[in-house]
């Protein structure tokens, strides 16, 4: 600008000379590198279970409707444009790339401009001459600080990493969401399902209630087997009255979670419990880019490692190049004509001395920052490990309930009808046919109930598997495209023509 009389022949040599110094520093501090984690090479309890077809198959971002509900569906939806908790994570998510850009500022050199007029006057006194005068400038400034020694590229490392982890924060937070709001969907659709049984029981209970009275009333039955059956009928109304308000909490808290006022949202009930999906299992090194939360663990790790050359960077000192110029006048008139020019330009290089010990205890600080950081991570990839192996055997397990369930289920049933029939021939007494009544409600309600947990079982294993998020590329590798397998944590990419990592599924529901 023309307010900056800067000699050419020194642009020409300090510019360049700038330049090189930045090109030519390093970052102190160190590089960072993944914590090591023991991940083994296969889950421990993936017995059972048969590799997929075709084998890159894989968990998809919108997971909820491989259970063909559209009902659930349209809940999800709702989750995602309504929930505060998304919102708000994503919020905080804006915040850390803010943080980010302020980072990277550093890189810049600070141009700013300054304008002032001052009015003075001084006085000797009552015989003394008084002197008036009035002082205006224009002043234009350029300063610039050589990143020498990484501590503007530490921070934007560390400030980079930290927006990472809060992407993976906000997919956790969301994925945790989405997990909680199918669980409580299909509890809800579960206690559907008792009523509806309840309904029918409590028909068939007024039923034999009816028929035992009669049989009092013709001298066959005793007053005995009437009690018996109306505190029967009357108990499985109690039970039936307290699916109600566990129904309505439930519907109350799928409200909430699609951002509704509860008094506002209603849910009619359903004709089935849900739909068992085949759930693609990998391999466990795959959960260190496809959990989100493990993605966030190790993204603060890389931030804690980068705060330590932040901290070692305080050691050395700071070049900073400054350039100042501008127009001076006693009068604003004169600026029209000859105003007084002035420039200055040159470094400046400042450092510590001594701090009593201040730095070295920040760096210690941040090493320690960063094996706590490391530890955590190790932790929270070890605890997703256990929690896929967990529903990996309950799921499998259930699965062979499930068998048992339905003999007993059908046991139950051939029992009911006989009883009946034997009472209705007056072979035996109402207490038998209470008994066996009361029997073959308890397993209806624990077959519904073992269904029920294991949609739920399916849903939580689908959140320990990712729900099919993935953690993006690193900066300058392209995004894997579809229908190719991503990179696995420590491992590439398998090349054209080469097997990809099977995928597992239940080999029987």
């Amino acid at each position: 600008m023309n307010m900056l009389m800067l000699p050419r022949q020194f642009l020409r040599c300090a510019l360049p000379a700038a330049l090189a110094l930045a090109l030519s520093a390093c970052a102190v501090g160190p590089d960072y590198h993944r914590p090591d984690v023991p991940l083994g090479n296969a889950y421990k309890e993936a017995q059972g279970w048969k590799p997929a077809q075709p084998a890159d198959t894989a968990l998809r971002a919108d997971w909820w409707r491989d259970y063909q509900d559209p009902v659930l569906d349209g809940l999800m939806q709702a989750l995602l444009v309504h929930n505060a908790d998304l919102a708000q994570a994503e919020a905080q998510y804006r915040q850390a790339q803010a943080l980010l850009k302020a980072a990277r500022a550093g890189f810049f050199p600070t141009v700013g401009a300054n304008v002032s007029a001052s009015h003075s006057g001084s006085s000797g006194g009552s015989d003394s001459a008084s002197s008036h005068g009035t002082q205006s400038s224009l002043t234009g400034s350029v300063s610039w600080e050589p990143d020498l020694w990484g501590k503007v590229r530490r921070s934007v490392e560390s400030s980079r990493a930290g927006a990472q982890a809060s992407a993976a924060d906000m997919a956790s937070t969301r994925l945790s969401l989405e997990s909680t709001l199918a669980q409580t969907y299909f509890n809800l659709r579960a206690l559907d399902a008792e009523q509806r049984l309840y309904a029918k029981t409590l028909q068939a209970y007024q039923r034999s209630l009816d028929i035992t009275q009669n049989r009092y009333q013709s001298g066959v039955a005793g007053q005995a087997d009437v009690e018996s059956a109306r505190a029967q009928l009357e108990n499985a109304h109690t039970d039936a009255l307290a699916l109600e308000w566990q129904r309505a909490q439930y519907e109350h808290a799928l409200a909430v979670l699609t951002g509704q006022p509860p008094s506002a949202f209603a849910l009619a009930a359903s004709s089935g419990i849900g739909k068992l999906p085949e759930i693609p299992v990998g391999l466990p090194s795959q959960l260190l880019e496809r959990r989100p939360d493990v993605a966030a663990a190790e993204r603060r790790t890389a931030e804690a490692n980068a705060q330590i050359g932040v901290a070692e960077a305080a050691w050395f000192p700071d070049l900073t190049l400054s350039a100042e110029g501008g127009l001076s006048s006693g009068r604003w008139a004169f600026w029209l004509a000859a105003p007084t020019r002035f420039w200055s330009l040159g470094p400046a290089l400042a450092m510590t001395l001594f701090d009593g010990g201040a730095r070295q205890a920040n760096i210690e600080q941040a090493r320690a920052a960063y094996d706590a950081q490391a530890a955590a991570y190790r932790s929270t990839v070890l605890g997703a490990l256990q929690e896929v192996e967990n529903y990996l055997v309950q799921l499998r397990v259930m699965a062979r309930e499930q068998q048992t369930q339905d003999r007993a289920l059908a046991a139950s049933r051939n029992s009911l009808r006989l009883t009946e029939n034997q009472y209705a021939a007056g072979l035996i007494d109402y207490l038998s046919v209470a008994q066996v009544e009361t029997t073959a409600l308890s397993t209806e309600r624990a077959a519904l109930s073992l269904q029920a947990q294991r949609l739920v079982a399916s849903v939580q294993l689908t959140a320990a598997l990712g729900g099919g998020w993935q953690a993006p590329p690193a900066e300058g590798q392209p995004a894997s495209t579809a229908g190719q397998p991503a990179s696995v944590a420590g491992q590439a990419a398998p090349a054209a023509g080469q097997p990809v990592p099977a995928v597992l599924q239940p080999a029987s529901k």
